[in-house]
Parts: structure tokens; sequence; C-alpha cells
């Protein structure tokens, strides 16, 4: 498994490569829209396809959940989780902040995690029992212990606001209750920046596998906690995460105060 992730992780730099270059470039005219303000570029395609290519190579007979849909096959054993370019919306308004998270699962059970911010060069990567890394250096959760010391990564829905009544009164009890709240526009940027401690939590609902399945894993081998809303485990096709460190209990304890009222 070490050395499959080694070459995951010179995959992944290759296309994270090639997404630097495009975005010294990019031409917004290339822009398509899969849904309301569900921005996709050629850059997401075309890197998927390159993840996707180089995967298959990797481990034969592998399957897929990629969020362009570049293929759709699937494994009883091994299955890749793939956004190619997490946080497109910032990528096509220059905003420096976006990353490409692959994740590994072995039949039901994250095995691997990569997430790659590719602005800053920072490779994030876990092996399931193995610890978790920052460009091959050992990384843990924060040790703040308390809400009130803390500072947490939200985002925010770009359709489906039918819940977002109660979404911000849970914003508007942190807001008051910790040292702040940030929005980057990537989940796996924020569940790496979760897992090497630069944010205490991060919450979101109406997310995808692809969106979260690397960067949970990696909290979680930096010794952090991942659940959903209800505490449970369906955080990766339920669409609602929370993952931090020991704030976990005072996090949920906000969110299930205002969440489906």
């Amino acid at each position: 498994m070490q050395k499959l992730l080694q070459e995951v992780i010179v995959l992944v730099k290759e296309t994270g490569d090639f997404i630097r270059q495009e975005s010294q470039k990019f031409d917004s005219d290339r822009i398509e829209y899969k849904g309301l303000n569900d921005l996709v570029s050629y850059v997401d395609k075309e890197a998927e396809n390159r993840l996707v290519k180089g995967l298959e190579e990797l481990l034969p007979g592998s399957g897929f959940i990629a969020e362009e849909g570049t293929s759709n096959k699937r494994s009883d054993i091994y299955n890749w989780i793939i956004d190619p370019l997490d946080g497109t919306t910032n990528f096509t308004h220059g905003l420096p902040v976006f990353a490409i998270s692959v994740a590994l699962m072995k039949r039901n059970e994250l095995s691997m995690g990569v997430v790659y911010e590719v602005n800053r060069d920072e490779c994030f990567h876990a092996i399931k029992g193995n610890g978790a890394f920052l460009n091959h250096v050992p990384i843990k959760v924060s040790n703040a212990k308390s809400l009130d010391k803390a500072l947490l990564a939200t985002g925010f829905p770009y359709y489906n606001f039918e819940q977002m009544t109660q979404y911000l009164r849970i914003i508007n009890d942190f807001m008051q209750n910790t040292h702040g709240l940030r929005r980057m526009g990537s989940a796996a940027v924020d569940l790496a920046y979760t897992a090497c401690g630069r944010f205490e939590g991060f919450f979101e609902y109406n997310l995808n596998a692809w969106d979260v399945a690397a960067g949970a894993l990696i909290v979680q081998e930096a010794g952090g906690k991942v659940m959903d809303f209800s505490g449970g485990q369906n955080f990766l096709f339920g669409r609602e995460i929370v993952a931090s460190n020991e704030v976990s209990s005072e996090m949920l304890s906000v969110i299930q105060k205002h969440w489906n009222k």
C-alpha cells in the first residue's frame, strides 16, 4: 500500500502541474454549468481523465466514483473516489484555493487518501492505520480543547437552500462562541487544514463523497473525529459532515440544537 501511495502522489502532483499551468491562462468562456451555480470546466474534465487513466494503470480492475463521470465502472473490492478539482468556482474566478482529492475505498472502508492543494504545493496523505502526513512530515489535529479557542471552517450550498435557515442559526451560534469561521471554498482543503491543526473543526452539508473521502481519512489518521450531524458514521454518502479535534462534542451540540428544527 505504501508503494501504491507514492505512485498515486506522483500522479496527483503531475495532474496538479497541469491545473496550475491552466490557471495562468484559463479561458472563462469555456465554463459549463451542471446545474444551478454548479460549474465545471475543461480543466476539471481533463484532470479527471488523467487521474482515471493513471489510477487504472496503478490498480488494474479497480472501480471509480468520480465527480465528472469519466468512469462509472465499479469494483467489488477497490474503488477510487475522485474530485479532480475541488474548488472549481475558486479556480474559475482566480482565487488560489483549490485541490485534487483522491481516496481509495476497499469494500466499504476508506484505506487511502491524498489531498493536494495545488497553489501551495501541499500534499496531505494517509493510509489507514499509519498516521497522516503533509509533504511526508507527520501531522496531528490541533490540541485546543474548547470551542471558545477554536477556529472553524464551513461551506455554503450553491443549490438546495431549503435548510439554510437552520444552517444560518448554526453559523450565528459558532460566530459568537469561537475565534471565528472561515469559508475556503474547498471541502478537501478544509478537511486537510483540520487534520494539520490550522482549523479545529469543519462542518458542512450537501456534500458528495468525492468532496470528503480523502480528507476525512486524513483527519481520522491525524487523531481527529469525523461524523455526520447526528454523530453517526454516514458522512461519506450522507451529505453532511463534522470533522474536528477534541471540540467535536461541543460542535455537535451546537449543530444538533439548530438542525432540522
